[in-house]
């Protein structure tokens, strides 16, 4: 599995951007996708997560009501879309994917097997 996201960049504080994170593969439908960042001088953090068949949804608590995770399993692409955007919000943003089919939604880095490059976004107050 490969995964690319786009879609970050430079915005201002209140605005708006949609990532993408492409995936290479058949496998894609039957995988829990997520996405997590890393804000500069801190750990890799969990953002949210979004179940193969994209009825269950899971936010950390700091973007949920901000952000919507969302995906396309014809296109093999998965989405966040983040308003009201926060200079907090800053980080290189990775999507993941798990080496397992049909499970539960998870959101622990661990339980992630494949990893895009990661898409910076900035937020400027």
């Amino acid at each position: 599995v490969q995964l690319v996201e786009s879609g970050g960049g430079l915005v201002q504080a209140g605005g708006s951007l949609r990532l993408s994170c492409a995936a290479s593969g058949r496998t894609f439908s039957r995988q829990v996708m997520g996405w997590f960042r890393q804000a500069p001088g801190k750990e890799r953090e969990f953002v949210a997560a979004i179940s193969w068949s994209a009825d269950i949804t899971s936010y950390t608590d700091s973007v949920r009501g901000r952000f919507t995770i969302s995906r396309d399993n014809a296109k093999n692409t998965m989405y966040l879309q983040m308003n009201s955007l926060k200079p907090e919000d800053t980080a290189v943003y990775y999507c993941a994917a798990p080496n397992t089919y049909y499970s539960s939604i998870y959101t622990r880095e661990r339980q992630y097997e494949y990893w895009g490059q990661g898409t910076l976004v900035t937020v400027s107050s």
